[in-house]
């Protein structure tokens, strides 16, 4: 009996999670000179829209469980790119807060966007198609 369905090549999973390396690979020349790592950096741009988020909403935003989530927010306290705060309503949850170093890499982040996106051979039209392809997948929320 063949296997085909077993072949990497025939794996829809692979090329995302391999392109998805790439791509964050792509990003470590501009995040390093800010000191901070891909996931912080999509952290940072949640907060800069949310900006006092709870913990799980952070990690609704982000796909994070908070196993993930709880020592990558405590490294960035220590960085003082954000502050964790208790809520006085529910002891249970604990809110988000940017620091003013967390807002000052927001100018600082700005370019990297871009610089990305020019750094990838893609037409704006297959860009588009992707990016519509991917949220219909995430928006699934998986099995």
């Amino acid at each position: 009996m063949a296997y085909d369905q077993l072949k990497l090549e025939n794996q829809l999973c692979f090329p995302l999670y391999a392109v998805s390396r790439q791509i964050i690979r792509a990003y470590k020349p501009f995040l390093d000179p800010l000191n901070i790592t891909y996931t912080q950096y999509i952290t940072l741009m949640a907060l800069w829209e949310h900006d006092g988020a709870s913990v799980k909403e952070l990690g609704r935003l982000l796909h994070l469980d908070s196993g993930t989530l709880t020592p990558l927010l405590k490294k960035m306290e220590r960085q003082h790119l954000v502050e964790r705060i208790r809520s006085q309503a529910d002891e249970r949850t604990v809110h988000i807060h940017l620091t003013e170093k967390g807002w000052a890499l927001q100018d600082a982040a700005s370019e990297i966007p871009a610089k990305l996106a020019s750094s990838f051979e893609l037409s704006q039209d297959d860009g588009m198609a992707l990016y519509r392809i991917l949220h219909v997948i995430l928006a699934q929320d998986g099995p």
